[in-house]
């Protein structure tokens, strides 16, 4: 009972911190949209006032993740059993889709712009493109504790406005010295295509885990392997191990003894190699013991 408790309390504090996480990098964007708009009107920038609009579509699904990050911590009821942890995924989802539909957007915009490149403040683009690093980078950083796919996929969400400004930087201060203006959107393609990479990965572990793949960060051989080597077992079969949310992995086994054991010794077995599934990375784990002439009565065994 106490290991079960154990995980309810880490658990919880590992969701509130992601929902600080989330929620700093939130407000932090959502300043820096503000500051941005301004910025564009001031410099008559309409790059800069384009790029503020992309990084409103990032406050809004900064917004998302949160709320759905602050879902995901919600305990089990009776609506859901396991709890609200795959909340998190559906934030991640969302989040990445939005990521792909910017990418694209920005790939839309930069292509007739190395036919026709357009002159831009430079000056204003240099202040606003160090303030846009200073900020993306001040939440990258926050986030850089989370583990959770939702905040990975947050975390790439800051990482493209990062590399977005550092090429504008980059931009703006060739251009302020030299009139090569085809350099912008060159940086913009190449930022976009890594964009793209990064978060079709991020897509694919996400699916994987919605359609029950086995954990990346689960030692399937390792398990298996410890379960064989103990001297109460004979065997195993109807073995499945997946996860809620790319952090909390769930196992059921049938194991079959070597030979009869009482309810007490059965119960001091089932909390041992609890226990010890606990440090190979299984945090639920429901154990079903049978005999050797036990017939199982599963389908898959």
């Amino acid at each position: 009972m106490s290991h079960h408790h154990h995980h309810d309390h880490s658990d919880l504090n590992h969701h509130h911190g992601s929902n600080d996480n989330i929620k700093i990098a939130f407000f932090l964007n959502s300043l820096f949209t503000v500051i941005e708009i301004v910025g564009g009107v001031l410099t008559n920038s309409v790059a800069i006032l384009s790029d503020a609009l992309h990084d409103l579509g990032d406050t809004l699904s900064l917004g998302l993740a949160w709320y759905f990050q602050k879902i995901s911590s919600k305990g089990r009821d009776k609506i859901f059993s396991y709890g609200y942890k795959r909340f998190s995924l559906l934030g991640a989802i969302i989040n990445a889709i939005i990521l792909v539909a910017g990418s694209i957007f920005i790939l839309f915009e930069t292509i007739p712009r190395l036919i026709a490149p357009e002159p831009s403040d430079a000056k204003g683009m240099i202040i606003l493109a160090v303030l846009g690093v200073l900020f993306n980078g001040a939440a990258i950083l926050r986030l850089r504790r989370g583990s959770s796919i939702n905040e990975k996929v947050v975390r790439l969400h800051l990482m493209e406005d990062v590399l977005g400004w550092v090429a504008v930087l980059i931009g703006a201060v060739v251009m302020y010295f030299f009139d090569v203006p085809v350099i912008d959107p060159i940086l913009s393609l190449l930022i976009s295509a890594f964009i793209l990479f990064n978060v079709t990965k991020s897509l694919k572990q996400t699916f994987q885990i919605i359609l029950q793949g086995i954990p990346v960060n689960a030692d399937v051989e390792a398990i298996k392997s410890y379960l064989l080597n103990l001297p109460e077992i004979d065997d195993y079969h109807d073995f499945h191990i997946w996860s809620m949310d790319g952090e909390y992995n769930i196992l059921t086994v049938h194991l079959v003894l070597h030979k009869n054991l009482s309810m007490g010794e059965l119960n001091d077995l089932k909390v041992s190699i609890k226990n010890n599934l606990d440090k190979k990375g299984v945090d639920h784990a429901t154990i079903e013991f049978e005999n050797n002439q036990e017939e199982c009565a599963l389908v898959d065994c």
